[in-house]
């Protein structure tokens, strides 16, 4: 059976928002993101992060630090008791016209299919309008944090 999801947004949600984070000395996490990601792991909730960074398509960072990143995130979450059941990432720009970039919802309905996941019992939170659009686009409910 399909099971529920918070889907959150990366940069701003997550993390502090910064311009483009272009080195792994840039990235900081909010106070609450940690806490916020263990309540849902122990209530037995999805956890998967969303995130555009066409960064690396304008050349501003290569994408292996994307990878590097989201590896740096997933070990400070487990050294708090924490983690990501998936981690899904458009590295295209705005113009390259994919079907990944939000607020196209092809990355939550990828994450849907790998995790066995019900969009229309999912939630996506983030710090843009942008990510209310792409909840709305994939069927599911859009939380806008102000952070």
């Amino acid at each position: 059976m399909s099971q529920p999801a918070v889907f959150l947004d990366r940069d701003g949600t997550i993390n502090e928002q910064m311009g483009y984070i272009n080195h792994l000395s840039r990235f900081r996490l909010l106070p609450q993101a940690v806490p916020a990601i263990r309540r849902l792991n122990a209530a037995g909730v999805k956890v998967v992060v969303v995130t555009n960074q066409s960064g690396a398509a304008r050349g501003y960072f290569p994408a292996s630090l994307v990878d590097e990143i989201h590896a740096l995130l997933q070990k400070i979450l487990a050294a708090e008791g924490a983690h990501l059941d998936g981690i899904y990432a458009c590295l295209h720009g705005p113009a390259d016209g994919c079907a990944c970039r939000k607020p196209r919802p092809a990355l939550m309905e990828q994450a849907a299919r790998d995790l066995d996941l019900d969009l229309s019992r999912a939630y996506l939170v983030g710090d843009r309008y942008i990510d209310i659009q792409t909840a709305a686009n994939a069927g599911a409910k859009g939380i806008l944090v102000l952070t």
